[in-house]
């Protein structure tokens, strides 16, 4: 992982509300600082927030990829550099998951031309901040071609997870969780690659769903479920070319 980027992670969480104007979610700011740099960031006000995911995409309708989710999404200010965009008309939007599996995204939003006179650099020297690990999610997906049902490639053939799983009424990714105590529980999805995407941790509900745009493309997902930090499944989804 980038270091620098984590140190402008962290800067910005400390001291972006001194540096860019921030808009209390579900708005959010998005300012182009120079230097090919999009400084994405934001109020929290959600007392049962759970998840914050930065979604970028060269239009504003479709093709959304997460490219990070947050480590911790209850700071109330909050930030993100985002430096590796192919260029500064990208939208940007925050997928936002509340507790028992409530969800809404953002409005998307175009980059502004900063012109406070102010630096991601002043951030990071006003911080002085230590490295903190975020979750990478800049990787794109393979896709393969599996039109209808799914056929797997030799013995074992696949059996889906019980705990996490397509639905297949609207495609969802349905998550059905064992036990009374869904707060013991962790939940990291990966692609395909085993690149870590997100996690979804402090839960309340037994059984709730995950919305599929979220996931940005179709094809096969790994997870892995977490019980007490150990890890009692892991396993594979597919999405469907629907969306």
């Amino acid at each position: 992982m980038n270091k620098i980027c984590s140190l402008l992670f962290i800067a910005l969480s400390v001291t972006c509300s001194n540096l860019y104007a921030q808009d209390t979610l579900p708005r959010f700011s998005v300012k182009n600082v120079g230097n090919n740099r999009i400084v994405v960031g934001w109020t929290n006000a959600f007392e049962n927030i759970s998840q914050i995911s930065i979604q970028r995409s060269p239009d504003s309708l479709k093709n959304y990829k997460t490219i990070l989710t947050v480590a911790d999404p209850t700071t109330p200010q909050n930030g993100y550099v985002d430096t590796k965009a192919p260029n500064d008309k990208m939208f940007y939007r925050l997928y936002i998951l509340l507790s028992g599996g409530t969800y809404l995204f953002s409005d998307a939003k175009r980059p502004v031309l900063d012109t406070s006179g102010k630096t991601v650099e002043d951030a990071v020297a006003a911080a002085n901040p230590d490295v903190s690990t975020i979750f990478p999610g800049d990787t794109a997906l393979v896709s393969p071609n599996t039109p209808g049902a799914v056929k797997p490639t030799g013995p074992p053939p696949y059996i889906p997870s019980k705990y996490v799983y397509t639905a297949v009424k609207d495609g969802n990714v349905q998550i059905s969780l064992p036990g009374d105590d869904p707060s013991k529980y962790v939940i990291r999805f990966y692609t395909a690659e085993e690149e870590l995407l997100f996690e979804l941790k402090n839960l309340k509900e037994k059984s709730f769903k995950i919305e599929k745009s979220v996931f940005y493309k179709s094809g096969w997902y790994n997870f892995e479920l977490i019980e007490d930090d150990k890890t009692i499944e892991k396993h594979k989804f597919f999405l469907r070319k629907e969306f």
